[in-house]
């Protein structure tokens, strides 16, 4: 038989993130602890608000079809949440697409906007979907690195160093998976002056933006000037919310970009399950809801504390210190293993799983990425191993 494989599948790489939480839960299916420093996903349950009223919603028979915008209320609660946030209006009715997960969000925005051919500038490191998506589209993935020495910032003059004439579109994360950064106000203005002096796209992936420590202080690019109107963002209640299983997320930009990516939604999952909209509807807005939220983040700042406090005292090891979300990449490179060689041993070894930061960077073979998205336990105990696991190296 033929291959039957589209070029644009073939283009696609798996992810290294998966690849991990594959083989840890192997081996945690055959009876090993180990230690879930890999997964960006929060260890705490949903908020009971957000459960409560969504099996309500199922009990009254919310289970057919919503808008394919998403329910009105909770767009409407929604257009609040981001004037509060990033002081940006967007309009309910035509500027919010509620989505089935964040990575649905993404997968639409760039399927609507990137043409075979085009470039698509991605600071990195980086997620590793924004790669494969631009390859799915089959644009063409321009890789910025950006520097570690420099907490992984943004670089305005590299970005504008890689533009030409075929550049489409830029991806940001703010803050940033995997390495932690939040971008700075002027890097930020920077990077949006190039997007419209060339006249560029900009898509904002904000997933983290309540995550945020140390002072830093998260800036939505929609609210700089003159980018409302070429930039999606892209967010959803997985992170700050607990809510990974639950897979719902939205896209907030101008009318008219709006318009045509809600045409490819359409034809991709129809609408977001109703029951859990109006749930949403019925408790993001209870003080309940946010107490559970802010308790969250509290135990988000002191997890950072104690992993940061942990891992500058192993010796053959260097953590970039992150300003945001839940990650920390760690330089392996004294250790005279690379980041993947690392990461496979110290899970087979140690049980401990982290991901080798190679998949979501070129320039980052030296690197793992940890979460600590994990509980204060497992951290103490991930953190006892990896010492112990480095001492090996030594002996070896």
């Amino acid at each position: 038989m033929r291959n039957m494989v589209s070029d644009n599948a073939r283009r696609l790489e798996s992810s290294p993130i998966r690849t991990i939480l594959d083989r840890a839960s192997a081996l945690r299916n055959s009876g090993k602890d180990v230690i879930p420093f890999s997964a960006g996903e929060p260890d705490f349950p949903t908020p009971e608000t957000i459960k409560q009223f969504t099996m309500k919603a199922i009990a009254e028979n919310y289970s057919h079809y919503a808008s394919n915008r998403g329910l009105p209320a909770l767009r409407r609660i929604l257009s609040g949440m981001l004037k509060a946030g990033t002081s940006v209006s967007y309009d309910p009715e035509s500027e919010i697409l509620i989505t089935s997960s964040g990575a649905e969000a993404l997968n639409n925005s760039i399927l609507t906007f990137v043409n075979p051919g085009d470039e698509v500038i991605i600071p990195t490191p980086a997620f590793v979907s924004y790669k494969n998506l631009v390859k799915l589209a089959g644009g063409t993935f321009i890789d910025v690195p950006l520097r570690p020495e420099n907490g992984f910032q943004l670089d305005a003059d590299e970005i504008e160093q890689h533009i030409t004439p075929r550049t489409k579109m830029i991806i940001l994360n703010n803050p940033n998976n995997p390495s932690g950064a939040v971008y700075d106000r002027e890097a930020l203005e920077k990077v949006g002056e190039l997007a419209v002096r060339y006249d560029l796209l900009v898509l904002s992936d904000e997933m983290y933006s309540r995550l945020v420590y140390d002072g830093a202080q998260f800036v939505s690019m929609a609210s700089l000037p003159g980018m409302k109107e070429r930039i999606i963002v892209v967010s959803g209640f997985s992170k700050t919310y607990a809510m990974t299983g639950w897979r719902l997320g939205y896209i907030a930009t101008d009318r008219t970009l709006l318009s045509a990516v809600l045409k490819v939604h359409q034809y991709s999952t129809t609408c977001s399950p109703t029951f859990i909209q109006q749930g949403l509807v019925d408790s993001l807005e209870l003080p309940e809801t946010e107490k559970a939220v802010e308790d969250m983040l509290a135990a988000f700042t002191r997890r950072r504390e104690i992993i940061l406090q942990g891992l500058r005292a192993i010796d053959g090891i260097t953590p970039v210190i992150p300003k945001g979300a839940f990650y920390v990449m760690v330089d392996v490179s004294a250790t005279g293993l690379s980041g993947a060689d690392f990461a496979v041993k110290l899970l087979e070894e140690s049980n401990v799983a982290t991901v080798p930061a190679i998949g979501l960077g070129d320039s980052c073979g030296d690197y793992i990425r940890i979460s600590y998205a994990a509980s204060d336990e497992n951290i103490t105990e991930g953190l006892h191993r990896l010492e112990d696991f480095i001492k090996s190296l030594k002996k070896a």
